[in-house]
């Protein structure tokens, strides 16, 4: 077995995607240099988006706030009211589908659906928290405008529109003329957000949301006095910043990497994420099979058997690391009845690819946690509030990334953090931005 395990690894080095040739020190600096650099609005390939939403401020008690989620394909509408012990209270939970999904709207039929969709809580409070989980730049207002829309979304007029604004506006044409605050942020930040609701007595010496899903990305919280490109901030306070991490281009990438993304419907964007998250893993995982049949990795029959694999998920390749013998992902049916050395091999080279997955995690998640300055004593670390199928369900992610996170965050660096999971974290972490900013 070791003589297989290092033949796969050769095959993988020599390709420029093997985990163990990837410096986690070296590749933090990087990630870290580029960071301050989209703080200090330089060209950059993290965004490093001012979300202008603070998380000093005291959470309000039995207050409601309304919130809504927009992600995806469903819009949710809900009341949160946090109860004096600090638990989250969800009322008249409801779920609509966006609008455009089913067809192209104009500006006025897109905002007007979403009003109506909130029409009948309208009254429940004044302020308003709204994740919206698409493109948006945000303003000091905490209102944000729509950049653009996925394919999923066809609505070419909302774009560019004040979001908050406009809501508000559809809302009068509703008869609803009490005004509204809106604070909009997106999911990650969100995401961050709901960490406040979950300390269960723990104190935490700061909050960074994670999304690891289909997509990738992370928020953490910065010094004011570090966002070089944002004009008029209060030095003295801080803001919880949108990385964009899914971006960062500096990552170390093989050849197949970089094939990978230009056959891509997007190359060159988002080369970080086509490593790391479940829209890409499982395809990616296949095509480096094919490239290792094609080099004589696996015996004649198996290879051929590979090369007629078509499609494999980021599930398939989970389910066949959970049973690679005898399991029904289309990589465990085509090596039904191959060689044991074959199966070994290809369980070798995908479990590979998602430990350089956790590894490059790592290098994400220890950068942001860095860069905030936070989590130096042990009795309170940085609080990782972490979402997505991917993080969670991916066989053995989880504990690789939590390997590669003591082994150079806490060891190393003395940095301490926790990971949380938080139900229903984006209406709760709309509703603390909502009540709080």
């Amino acid at each position: 077995m070791e003589k297989i395990r290092r033949r796969v690894n050769a095959f993988l080095s020599e390709r420029g995607m093997y985990h163990g040739d990837i410096s986690i020190p070296e590749t933090c600096e990087v990630f870290l240099s580029e960071m301050d650099k989209g703080l200090a609005g330089k060209k950059s390939s993290l965004a490093m988006l001012p979300t202008y939403l603070e998380i000093e401020r005291e959470l309000p008690r039995d207050k409601p706030v309304i919130v809504m989620d927009a992600g995806g394909t469903n819009f949710r509408v809900a009341t949160v009211t946090f109860t004096r012990a600090g638990v989250a209270k969800i009322g008249n939970f409801k779920v609509f589908p966006m609008p455009g999904i089913a067809a192209e709207v104009g500006k006025d039929e897109f905002f007007g659906t979403m009003a109506g969709y909130v029409k009948d809580i309208a009254g429940k409070s004044p302020n308003v928290g709204f994740c919206f989980s698409y493109p948006i730049e945000m303003f000091p207002s905490k209102d944000g405008r729509a950049l653009y829309f996925s394919k999923e979304i066809k609505a070419p007029e909302a774009a560019g529109q004040m979001i908050g604004e406009s809501m508000g506006q559809a809302l009068n044409r509703l008869g609803l003329a009490d005004p509204k605050h809106f604070v909009l942020l997106n999911d990650t930040v969100a995401t961050l957000l709901a960490g406040r609701a979950e300390t269960s007595g723990r104190r935490y010496d700061s909050f960074i949301g994670f999304i690891l899903g289909t997509g990738t990305n992370t928020a953490y919280v910065e010094h004011n006095r570090h966002i070089k490109k944002a004009r008029d901030l209060d030095p003295a306070k801080s803001q919880i910043i949108n990385v964009e991490s899914g971006g960062f281009g500096k990552a170390p990438r093989g050849k197949i990497d970089k094939a990978f993304d230009r056959a891509s419907v997007s190359p060159g964007v988002n080369t970080f994420e086509k490593m790391i998250s479940g829209a890409y893993i499982g395809p990616l995982c296949l095509v480096t099979a094919l490239d290792a049949a094609k080099a004589g990795l696996f015996s004649p029959a198996t290879a051929a058997r590979i090369g007629g694999l078509a499609l494999a998920t980021t599930k398939d390749i989970s389910n066949f690391l959970s049973c690679p013998e005898g399991g029904d992902s289309p990589l465990s049916l085509a090596l039904a009845g191959a060689p044991e050395e074959d199966v070994t091999a290809l369980y070798y080279l995908v479990d590979a690819l998602v430990e350089r997955a956790a590894k490059l995690t790592a290098i994400n998640l220890s950068s942001v946690s860095l860069k905030s300055d936070k989590g130096h004593n042990p009795c309170r670390p940085i609080c990782i509030v972490a979402e997505g199928t991917t993080f969670y369900r991916l066989k053995s992610l989880r504990p690789k990334v939590e390997y590669y996170l003591k082994q150079y965050l806490v060891d190393k660096k003395h940095v301490h953090y926790e990971i949380v999971t938080v139900e229903s974290a984006t209406l709760i972490g709309a509703a603390i931005a909502g009540l709080t900013n």
